[in-house]
C-alpha cells in the first residue's frame, strides 16, 4: 500500500507542475462532471492537485487524502486573497476557524489515544498520538466514515498525518460523556475503560477544574482492572488534578519564583547567571562546545558549553555565563526560593503535593511540569519518580 501511494504521488508530479492550486470556495468532490453523487466536502482554502484538462467547466482533481473526483474549475485558484467571494456549503461538517480551539478549518478527535499515521494505511508509521478533544486541521472530509482524512491539511508529505473519518467530528461534550459513562453497567469493564479514557483526555483539553471528576471515574475502572502500575499512575494523576484545580494566580507564581537560583557543587549562583571564570573554575573546561543559531536573541550568546551536569550559554568576551539547563544530582539543586529547595531526593509525588498549585502540566508530556513566567518558563522533568532536570525556556 505504501508503494502504491508513493507511485500515485510521483505520477501526479510528473503529469503536473509543482504549482499549487487552492479552492476559493466551499465545494464538493463529485464522482463525475454534473453528477449529484459526491465523495466528500472541501472547505475554502483546501489544496488540490489537478489531474486532467477542462471538461466543460469541470476539472478532475486529487484531494489531500488521495481521493479523486471532479469539481468546477471556477473554484480553482493559484492563490487566495481577501476579495474571494466564498460560497458556503451549510451541509459541510468541517468547522471554520475562529472558535476558541483552532484558527483554521478543523474538526475534533472523538477517540482516546488515536493514532495519526504517515500514510492512509493502517500499517503506516505512527506520526502522533491524538487525544479526545484535540482540534486537527481538516480541509477535505470524505463522506465514507471508513475513508482516511489528512489532518495536516495539505500535501506536504513530510508532515502529512492521516486518521479515519469516523474518529473525527464536532467537539465532544464533557458533561454528556460523563452522564453516558454513569449509565453504563458497572461490570462492562471494557466499555467503561474506553469511556473513562475519553473523559480524562477531554478534561485535559477543557479546564483544570474538570480533571478531578474525570479521574474519579477513571479510577473506579482502574481499580476494577486491578493493575498495580496503572493504579499508582492514576493516584499520582489524581493528586496532580487536585493541585491544578487550585492553581495559583500569576502574581502569586511570580512572587514564588522571585529569588530563584541554583546550588552547583555547593556554590549558590544567586541568580541564573555566573561568570565564565567561576564556571570554568567549578566545572573545568567543557567537554563540548557548540554554536546554536539564536535568531530571537534569547540567550547571552550563541556559544554553548555542555557539561555532564549542565548546559550554559557563554559570552566569553563579557565573561558571562547564563545557566540554561541543570541536571539534578548529589551536587546540584534547584532553589526556587529559600523555602523551596529541590534536590535529587525529591519524589514526583512530593513535588506535586508541595508545589502542584504553581505548575502547568499536560497529559501529552507526563512527568514534565512548567512554572510560567512573563517572558519564559522553567521546565522540570522527573525520571523514575525522582527530580531529574530543570531547564529555562524563553519565548521568542
Amino acid at each position: 500500500m505504501k508503494k502504491l501511494y508513493f507511485l500515485l504521488f510521483f505520477c501526479s508530479v510528473l503529469l503536473h507542475s509543482q504549482q499549487r492550486y487552492f479552492l476559493n470556495s466551499d465545494t464538493r468532490l463529485y464522482t463525475s462532471p454534473n453528477a449529484a453523487s459526491f465523495l466528500g466536502y472541501f472547505k475554502y482554502g483546501a489544496e488540490v492537485r489537478l489531474l486532467g484538462e477542462n471538461q466543460n467547466g469541470w476539472r478532475k482533481v486529487q484531494a489531500d487524502n488521495f481521493n479523486e473526483g471532479f469539481i468546477q474549475e471556477k473554484y480553482i485558484a493559484k492563490s487566495l486573497n481577501a476579495k474571494d467571494v466564498k460560497i458556503r456549503d451549510y451541509e459541510n461538517p468541517i468547522l471554520e476557524g475562529g472558535d476558541a480551539y483552532y484558527g483554521g478549518n478543523h474538526l475534533f478527535v472523538l477517540a482516546a489515544g488515536l493514532k495519526a499515521r504517515a500514510l492512509p494505511d493502517k500499517n503506516a508509521k505512527i506520526r502522533e498520538i491524538l487525544f479526545t478533544g484535540d482540534p486537527v486541521a481538516v480541509n477535505y472530509l470524505p463522506v465514507n466514515p471508513d475513508e482516511w482524512v489528512n489532518i495536516n491539511g495539505n500535501f506536504t508529505e513530510e508532515y502529512a498525518k492521516y486518521t479515519l473519518r469516523k474518529f473525527l467530528g464536532q467537539r465532544p461534550n464533557l458533561d454528556a460523556l460523563i452522564k453516558d459513562f454513569d449509565k453504563l453497567d458497572f461490570n462492562a469493564i471494557t466499555e467503561r475503560k474506553t469511556w473513562s479514557e475519553r473523559i480524562v483526555e477531554l478534561a485535559w483539553n477543557s479546564n483544570y477544574n474538570d480533571l478531578v471528576p474525570a479521574y474519579e471515574r477513571y479510577y473506579e475502572v482502574v481499580k476494577q482492572l486491578n493493575d498495580s502500575k496503572l493504579i499508582a499512575d492514576t493516584q499520582l494523576n489524581m493528586a496532580l488534578a487536585k493541585a491544578l484545580s487550585k492553581h495559583k494566580l500569576p502574581e502569586q507564581i511570580a512572587s514564588f519564583i522571585l529569588k530563584t537560583e541554583y546550588s552547583l557543587k555547593g556554590i549558590k549562583t544567586k541568580s541564573l547567571y555566573l561568570s565564565q571564570t567561576e564556571l570554568v573554575k567549578t566545572f573545568g573546561n567543557p567537554p563540548k562546545k557548540n554554536r546554536i543559531s539564536d535568531e530571537c536573541g534569547l540567550y547571552s550568546s550563541d556559544l554553548f558549553y555542555y557539561y555532564p551536569d549542565l548546559e550554559v550559554s557563554v559570552d566569553e568576551k563579557q565573561n558571562k555565563a547564563e545557566i540554561i539547563k541543570v541536571f539534578i544530582n548529589e551536587n546540584n539543586k534547584f532553589i526556587i526560593n529559600p523555602n523551596a529547595v529541590l534536590d535529587h531526593t525529591l519524589s514526583e509525588k512530593a513535588f506535586i503535593e508541595k508545589y502542584g498549585t504553581y505548575i502547568e502540566a499536560s497529559l501529552k508530556t507526563p512527568h514534565n511540569y512548567s512554572i510560567i513566567m512573563e517572558d519564559s518558563q522553567f521546565r522540570l522533568e522527573f525520571k523514575d519518580g525522582k527530580f531529574f532536570s530543570v531547564e529555562i525556556f524563553y519565548y521568542c
